[in-house]
C-alpha cells in the first residue's frame, strides 16, 4: 500500500484544467496509488515530483489514450483518421553519431514519400537511449548496444567498423591499411570510458592482448573530429562518421586485426504495438541502413 504525505497539493493550473478542486485531485491520485500499490509522487513541503512509477504509468496511459483517439477518429471518418496518422508525433532516442548517416537520409525518404510527421529527437549516449526506450519516453531507439533492459528488444541493422581518423597530409594517410602498432607513436584520441564505442575498443584489444596509450578522451565523435582536423591527434571513430560534414575533410583508414565494429540497430519496448506512423518510420530506417551495410572506405 502506498504511503501518503501530509499537505499534498497540486498546482492550481492542474485543478483548473480538469475543472476540479485541488483536494479532489489529491483524493483521486491517492485512490489510484492505493489500487496500484505504488506511490506516484514524491511529496515535500515545497514540491510534488513524479516517481519512476508515475512516468511509466504516463507512458502507458498516453499509448492507451492515443489508441482511443485514433479509434474515435476512424469511427467518425476514415479520411480524418488518415490525416491524423500522417501528422502524428514520433519520439526517437538515438546516439548522435547516426544522425548524418542514418537519420537524415531516413527523414528525406519520408518527406519524398509525402508523409508529414513531427519528430522529437532525444540525442543521448547509448545507455541513455536504452533507458528512454525502456521507460517509454521514446517510441523506439537507434543505438549501438543491445538490450540493456529486460523489456527491450534489439534488432541489428548494420555493423559500423571502428576506424582510424587522420588529418589530410598525415604520414599514415598515405597507407591504405594500418595496424594497431602504427598507433604507438601517435597522440591518440579515444571515446570516453563508459561509452559504447570505448567498451568495444577495450574488449577487442584485451582479447588480442594489445594496448593503446591514449592522450585524449572525449565524449562525442564531433569533438574528436575537431581535434583531428586541428592536427591535435588521430582518433578511433565509427566509419559512418566519414559521411558527416566534419568527416568529409578528414582521412579514414581501416585497421588490421582485431577488427572492431559496433552493431547499430533499432531498440524497441517489448509488448508495445507500433502505430502506423512508427511502423513506417522503422521501415524507412531499415531501408536506409541496408545501404550503410556496404559503406566503402
Amino acid at each position: 500500500m502506498a504511503s501518503h504525505g501530509n499537505g499534498t497539493s497540486f498546482l492550481p493550473s492542474s485543478a483548473d484544467g480538469l475543472n476540479l478542486s485541488q483536494s479532489a485531485i489529491t483524493r483521486r491520485v491517492q485512490k489510484l496509488e492505493d489500487v496500484l500499490g505504488s506511490s506516484l509522487f514524491e511529496r515535500t513541503t515545497r514540491a510534488v515530483r513524479p516517481t519512476l512509477a508515475a512516468k511509466r504509468l504516463q507512458a502507458r496511459a498516453e499509448v492507451m489514450l492515443e489508441g482511443a483517439r485514433e479509434t474515435t477518429l476512424a469511427m467518425r471518418d476514415e479520411s480524418v483518421a488518415y490525416a491524423h496518422q500522417r501528422s502524428a508525433l514520433v519520439t526517437i532516442a538515438l546516439i548522435p553519431t547516426v544522425v548524418t548517416s542514418l537519420l537524415s537520409p531516413t527523414l528525406r525518404l519520408l518527406q519524398e514519400s509525402g508523409m508529414s510527421v513531427r519528430v522529437r529527437l532525444l540525442d543521448h549516449a547509448a545507455n541513455e537511449v536504452a533507458g528512454a526506450v525502456s521507460q517509454g519516453d521514446a517510441d523506439f531507439g537507434i543505438c549501438s548496444i543491445g538490450s540493456l533492459e529486460p523489456n527491450t528488444h534489439f534488432e541489428p541493422l548494420f555493423d559500423d567498423l571502428i576506424v582510424l581518423v587522420l588529418p589530410e597530409g598525415h604520414a599514415l594517410a598515405r597507407q591504405d591499411q594500418l595496424t594497431w602498432s602504427d598507433l604507438k607513436a601517435e597522440p591518440l584520441i579515444l571515446p570516453a570510458r563508459g561509452t559504447g564505442n570505448r567498451l568495444l575498443i577495450d574488449e577487442a584489444m584485451a582479447r588480442s592482448r594489445l594496448t593503446a596509450q591514449w592522450t585524449y578522451e572525449v565524449g562525442r565523435s564531433t569533438t574528436a573530429m575537431e581535434l583531428v582536423n586541428e592536427g591535435i591527434g588521430v582518433a578511433l571513430l565509427p566509419r559512418s562518421a566519414m559521411l558527416s560534414a566534419q568527416g568529409r575533410s578528414l582521412v579514414f583508414r581501416q585497421l588490421g586485426e582485431p577488427a572492431v565494429a559496433r552493431p547499430v540497430g533499432l531498440l524497441t519496448r517489448t509488448g508495445v504495438a507500433d502505430s502506423a506512423v512508427v511502423g513506417a518510420f522503422k521501415d524507412a530506417v531499415r531501408q536506409i541502413s541496408g545501404r550503410l551495410g556496404v559503406l566503402s572506405m
